[in-house]
């Protein structure tokens, strides 16, 4: 059975930082791409950042240069460190793991930012 759990998430005032971690387990996420998207209330799921199994990252521009997206293979984890957080990155948090044959999506987190 696969499964991504996400920890990490809470509630920062604006311009802290917050680190979400995507632990995997039944996959090698390592062999996946890994993503972190995020759906606020009210709006569609939306991508933040991709890192591919290379370790090319792509990034949502309204993060760039904020968050930083990464893997530690050996505990089979991907990272999103979240520096200089805005009120407008409220929403809950999610994982993916994607190998382009098939899918996995984590249970999601929420960080909330407050002003």
């Amino acid at each position: 059975q696969v499964q991504l759990v996400e920890s990490g998430g809470g509630l920062v005032q604006a311009g802290g930082s917050l680190r979400l971690s995507c632990a995997a387990s039944g996959i090698i996420y390592s062999v996946y791409t890994g993503g972190w998207y995020r759906q606020a209330p009210g709006k569609q799921r939306e991508l933040v950042a991709t890192i591919s199994t290379g370790g090319s990252t792509n990034y949502a521009d309204s993060v760039k240069g904020r968050f930083t997206i990464s893997r530690g293979n050996a505990e089979n984890t991907v990272y999103l460190q979240m520096n200089n957080l805005k009120p407008d990155d409220t929403a809950v948090y999610y994982c993916k793991a994607d190998n382009f044959r098939r899918y996995y999506w984590g249970q999601g987190t929420q960080v909330t930012v407050s002003p």
